[in-house]
This record gives C-alpha cells, structure tokens and sequence, in this order.
C-alpha cells in the first residue's frame, strides 16, 4: 500500500440506545437500534467499500452495533476494541487514528456523538455533491456515517485535510 494512494475513514455513529438503570458506558441497543444497525451495515455493503480496520468504542452500544452492521458485511475486518473512543474529543480521535498503520487503506471507526460528528466536520476540508449539507441538516443522528477521503500517511491526517464523499443516515 502506498501512502500515495487515497486513504477512507468512515466515521460510524452507534445505532440508538436504550436508557436503562445501567452506567452509561453499559447502556445497550433499543429495538431501533438494532435494526437500524443492521441496515447501515447493509447499506456498507451495498456501498462497496472494503475495510482493513475497524476501531470501536469499548461501550455496549458500539460493540452491538458493530456486531450487527458488521454481520451485513461480505468480508469482516480486523477489529480493534478501543477504549480511548468513548467520550473522545475530535483531537483524540485524531490522535488515535495518526497510530494506524499505512498498511490500512481504510478504516471505519465506530463511536459516539458529538465527537465522531466534529471529526467528520472536522477533517473535511471539502465535499462532494451535497454531502456536507445532507450531514449539517440531519445533525449525525444515531447509526449515521460519514466516508471521508485524504491523501497521504494516517500520521499526516489533521484537520481539513479530507473530503466528505459520502454521508448516510437512516432517516434518508
């Protein structure tokens, strides 16, 4: 793999949760979450992208819905459980996603609002079409993704340096 080639991050918002009597870290999938999960996992599917790497939140919700989208996919990446995820600021993801190795074309991070929203916003310098509209008028709801584009080594991705090429929520 050479750094010359683009690199895709995509950025995967947990399908929504329940909120039982359980630590927040805890909380599991409601109903709609599950099945909403499954079908961002499709629509990964159908979007052809191919992951190296998946990094997910150590929290109950990303692991579930990751655990579905995930099933939807024809080939199942490495994953990696990250606890630095959850309640990350877009500087820690960052950070977190500058220790990817270059070997990983592309990466799909799984995490939570607002931090994976900043980061989408965050790094995209530019957009296609009317991603970065469709992406501010739906606000990053849960099971939302963005795919983001950049050129170069994981250790030169910072601010603005991407292009929002693709962005998808359920409500769509």
């Amino acid at each position: 793999m050479s750094v010359a080639e683009p690199r895709r991050i995509v950025l995967f918002r947990h399908a929504k949760a329940d909120w039982p009597q359980v630590s927040d870290h805890e909380r599991p999938l409601a109903d709609r979450g599950r099945m909403d999960a499954a079908v961002a996992g499709r629509k990964l599917a159908d979007s052809g992208i191919s992951f190296d790497l998946a990094l997910c939140s150590t929290a109950l919700r990303t692991r579930e819905t990751w655990k579905l989208a995930v099933h939807e996919l024809p080939e199942r990446p490495k994953t990696v459980y990250e606890e630095r995820i959850y309640e990350a600021s877009p500087g820690d993801l960052i950070a977190l996603l500058n220790e990817t190795p270059d070997d990983a074309q592309t990466v799909l991070l799984v995490g939570h609002n607002p931090g994976v929203h900043a980061l989408a916003e965050i790094l995209a310098g530019q957009a296609e079409g009317d991603a970065r509209e469709r992406m501010s008028r739906r606000d990053f709801p849960a099971a939302a993704y963005a795919v983001i584009t950049f050129e170069g080594s994981w250790k030169s991705l910072e601010p603005g340096v991407g292009t929002l090429v693709d962005y998808w929520a359920p409500t769509e």
